[in-house]
């Protein structure tokens, strides 16, 4: 049997754009559209600036950053431009691989396209595959990255950048696989972040798009790799997960046949996603009963237990969050805030929210319980329970949170919140975005998303 790199290799060698269904095609325009859109919306926030200021010290370039007027090395480009996509934890998500997969796969691509004078097509198919292969690897793990405290965004995202840049750089199947069995040695990112709110988790992506252009480089002279990086002894399932319940060979699981970026959800919430389905039942109890914040007694939360230890441990930290990113990895603030608010935008999570008392007061309010019949991780279910003070209760289930491949967000939601991010004159470069691929070159594509 061969080795699992060596599959994907063969596999991403041998795809290109005329290989790829025309709906993958579209769905990939519109999940860049929609990173696009959350880069630009990231831009002015502090975590954002430090960013700059230290990818600057790195090394110059000539390359664009997606949304700035920066020009960096390649390596530093994708880097910054991984780091503004997720940023906000506004990005998209692989459901059942509980990762970030264009975070990293989408400037990388960017970067690697350029820097070896690809064409936009290039880099579209580039960018398919980087989200295709992230993804098949966090999969495999059902979860369990969680479980073992690390970021799979930066573990999984790792191995599909790598495949990406691999691909831009001219690699024939050998070059792929062995990017991907040296990437294996720099997939990071630990879950630690969750104590305060720290950074860290921020830079999980771009560190994934660093790894991945100099694993490409490494590969390209000749560096090997070990061959089993997947499914080895020591290699990232056997290291990097606390159980034994899991086949490396589902990665390769329709290959080809079904593509797992359809199944990358978008999300309608600028939080972790494990919150979304509470905030969805929520704020349709709030609208369909004319719940007043004033009226809750309590709110009884059912979790499963791998996305309460993010968003819920522990409870009475959670229940007062220290910054906007602690905020956002707060199931009991960001109750708080829908019940408070009728609505979960960038606004809730600014410094004024976070003071906000009728938002911390309704926090107090927030039990955790468990939820035996989570759909966890192929969906992210929630049930809410909220007891009156006029003795009503209201509940809700949300088995499926929207955004979820079963309950999508249309190509008109995300062209919509592409609007919302980018701010005025969207159009024209949303217009640049939606026909990635129809022609032109990658720099002509990347010069059209810098600022100004």
């Amino acid at each position: 049997m061969p080795a699992i790199a060596d599959v994907l290799g063969e596999f991403a060698a041998r795809t290109t754009a005329q290989h790829i269904p025309d709906e993958v095609l579209e769905r990939a325009r519109h999940l860049a559209l929609d990173s696009v859109g959350v880069a630009f919306a990231a831009t002015e926030h502090d975590f954002a600036r430090n960013a700059r200021r230290a990818v600057a010290e790195l090394g110059p370039g000539e390359q664009p950053v997606l949304g700035l007027p920066d020009r960096l090395a390649p390596r530093e480009a994708a880097m910054l431009g991984a780091i503004l996509v997720h940023g906000l934890d506004f990005d998209d998500t692989h459901m059942p691989a509980v990762t970030h997969v264009s975070a990293s796969a989408l400037p990388v691509s960017i970067a690697a396209a350029i820097k070896h004078g690809r064409s936009a097509e290039e880099l579209l198919a580039a960018y398919v595959l980087g989200v295709e292969i992230s993804a098949r690897v966090g999969k495999v793990a059902r979860g369990g990255f969680h479980d073992a405290g690390f970021h799979p965004t930066g573990v999984a995202g790792a191995f599909g950048s790598a495949v990406s840049a691999a691909k831009l750089a001219g690699a024939g199947a050998d070059g792929i696989a062995e990017s991907q069995r040296i990437v294996g040695s720099m997939a990071s990112g630990l879950l630690e972040f969750l104590a305060d709110g720290a950074w860290t988790k921020r830079l999980h992506p771009g560190w994934a798009a660093n790894s991945a252009i100099t694993a490409a480089t490494f590969a390209a002279t000749g560096w090997p790799g070990p061959p089993e990086v997947y499914e080895g002894r020591y290699g990232l399932y056997a290291t990097h997960l606390q159980t034994s319940e899991w086949d490396a060979q589902d990665a390769l699981d329709g290959l080809g046949e079904r593509w797992e970026l359809l199944d990358t959800a978008v999300k309608p919430y600028p939080s972790c996603h494990f919150t979304h389905a509470f905030a969805d039942a929520i704020l349709a109890l709030r609208e369909s009963a004319g719940v007043e914040a004033s009226e809750v007694d309590s709110v009884r939360c059912r979790i499963h237990e791998t996305p309460a230890a993010a968003v819920c441990d522990p409870i009475e930290r959670k229940r007062r969050p220290q910054d906007d990113y602690d905020a956002k990895f707060s199931l009991p603030f960001i109750a708080g805030a829908c019940l408070a608010r009728g609505r979960l935008t960038l606004a809730e999570f600014a410094a004024d929210s976070l003071a906000d008392p009728e938002i911390l007061r309704l926090a107090e309010l927030v039990e955790i319980a468990d939820d035996p019949e989570s759909r966890f991780p192929q969906a992210y279910s929630g049930e809410v329970e909220i007891l009156l003070r006029d003795g009503r209760k209201l509940t809700r289930r949300e088995d499926v949170n929207r955004g979820h491949a079963e309950r999508p967000l249309t190509h008109e939601d995300i062209r919509a919140k592409f609007t919302d991010n980018f701010g005025a004159d969207a159009k024209d470069t949303m217009r640049h975005v939606l026909a990635l691929g129809n022609g032109g070159s990658a720099s002509e594509f990347a010069e059209a998303l810098r600022a100004g």
